[in-house]
């Protein structure tokens, strides 16, 4: 019998890393292949194959030779497969404006880093920002930039703040009606907006108005390339959200399980974010220490786990309504729903202290010089956070407050339940009783 023939090696998929060298990125604007530098129109000319939008693509002449392939959607899961199809060729990416701000350029630059390839060299363009700052007389270091393109509308909410400067990426020409119902909802209607079309090419126009005064019917006359300013005014009797944690109780819809205004001040100030850093907040209530971690810095992110299925829907919208909703909620017990969930850098514990295993599986995951915090106010979980505090150190402290209350034709003080806190840095060294302080008069 005839040996079997050897089997055929399996095809090989090249990688992104393939593509060393050859990925360059140009940004492009209204003005089109005119408004291009010479090193631009260079690149395009000697590309194999021009990647973009269907309208950056339609801006290209004849003389760009190279295979023209639209961005496919979802974008970011399709670039590493479609870099690694055309590796081997001159390719050129376009983007609009600065492709290293809000663009394209960082999700090649990271998805190129991942596969060990050197980043994508990048030829920019003025951005719409500086367009739009220049146009209104802005300085660009001044002015805060949010972006809708792919982000939900919610997000802009966080920064709303009466007398704020904002420049809005749009993600189309709904976003200018919508951006201004967003704004009346939250109370700012009176806020001056501009729309700015078309920058910096032939047929730039912009047109104004109030949020309150937007005409529905503006969509139809909007061009989809379009970047809004927005001079915030806060209606007369709005509520007002300072930047700082600890905001009104009266900003969350809440059934009572709520972390209240000055214990949360205190809370946040213990857990200490940083951006980009992750908390975990379990037993999430209302959502409330989730959602002012994440409006500390628009990188900080947090995980918000809730057994009760009403009150994590219930954390999803008061995320929404505060300007963070990428807050993640997870609807599920602790410590079982926290199986699987990505390395906190900080983690509040604000109930189910008592079920068993919770506070081991939140020690468990916190990476050296991650932070803890736990609140309580039943003498169970307190006797529970002294063991804890005696076996790891950290800080032991019992909060108290007090709101004055009239009585009668006078006012005294009512007192709330007193929360004890638990806040602790976890570190390298083994675990063991804090040092015993010496009395004093003690010799050392």
């Amino acid at each position: 019998m005839s040996p079997a023939p050897p089997a055929a090696p399996a095809p090989h998929t090249p990688d992104p890393a393939s593509a060393v060298g050859r990925v360059t990125v140009v940004g492009i604007g209204a003005d089109g292949w005119e408004g291009l530098p010479a090193a631009s129109q260079e690149a395009l000319r000697g590309a194999g194959t021009l990647i973009g939008g269907a309208r950056q693509l339609a801006l290209l002449p004849a003389e760009c030779a190279g295979e023209r392939v639209p961005w496919p959607s979802p974008l970011r899961p399709a670039v590493p497969g479609l870099l690694a199809a055309h590796a081997g060729r001159e390719v050129c990416v376009l983007a609009s404006g600065d492709p290293m701000f809000h663009g394209i350029g960082r999700t090649l630059a990271e998805v190129l880093g991942e596969a060990g390839a050197a980043p994508p060299r990048v030829l920019p363009h003025p951005s719409s920002v500086s367009y739009a700052c220049a146009r209104l007389g802005w300085p660009v270091e001044d002015t805060e930039v949010v972006t809708l393109v792919g982000r939900p509308l919610a997000g802009l909410t966080a920064a709303l703040h009466d007398g704020r400067r904002l420049l809005v990426l749009s993600a189309g020409a709904e976003t200018p009606a919508q951006v201004a119902g967003l704004l009346c909802e939250r109370g700012f209607g009176p806020t001056r907006m501009r729309v700015l079309e078309q920058l910096g090419g032939p047929r730039e126009r912009q047109y104004e108005g109030t949020a309150e005064g937007w005409p529905p019917a503006a969509s139809d006359r909007t061009d989809p390339l379009n970047v809004i300013a927005l001079d915030c005014v806060r209606a007369p009797g709005a509520l007002r959200l300072a930047a700082a944690p600890g905001l009104p109780d009266d900003a969350y819809e809440h059934d009572g399980q709520l972390t209240k205004r000055h214990i949360r001040a205190a809370t946040l100030a213990a857990l200490a974010p940083a951006p980009g850093e992750l908390l975990w907040d379990v037993g999430g209530g209302s959502g409330s220490i989730g959602i002012e971690w994440m409006r500390t810095h628009r990188t900080c992110r947090a995980v918000a786990v809730e057994r009760d299925a009403v009150r994590a829907e219930r954390i999803a919208r008061n995320a929404d309504a505060l300007g963070v909703p990428a807050l993640r909620v997870v609807t599920g017990p602790a410590p079982q729903a926290l199986a699987g969930l990505p390395t906190p850098d900080a983690v509040f514990i604000g109930g189910g202290l008592t079920a068993p295993g919770l506070l081991e599986a939140c020690w468990a995951a916190l990476p050296p010089g991650g932070r803890l915090v736990a609140n309580t106010v039943t003498l169970e979980s307190e006797a529970l956070l002294a063991d804890w505090y005696r076996r790891h150190g950290g800080d032991l402290v019992r909060l108290a407050v007090a709101h004055a209350v009239p009585v009668g034709g006078f006012t005294g003080w009512r007192q709330a339940m007193p929360v004890t806190q638990w806040s602790v840095t976890k570190t390298d060294a083994p675990s063991g009783p804090p040092p015993t302080p010496s009395a004093p008069g003690d010799a050392q």
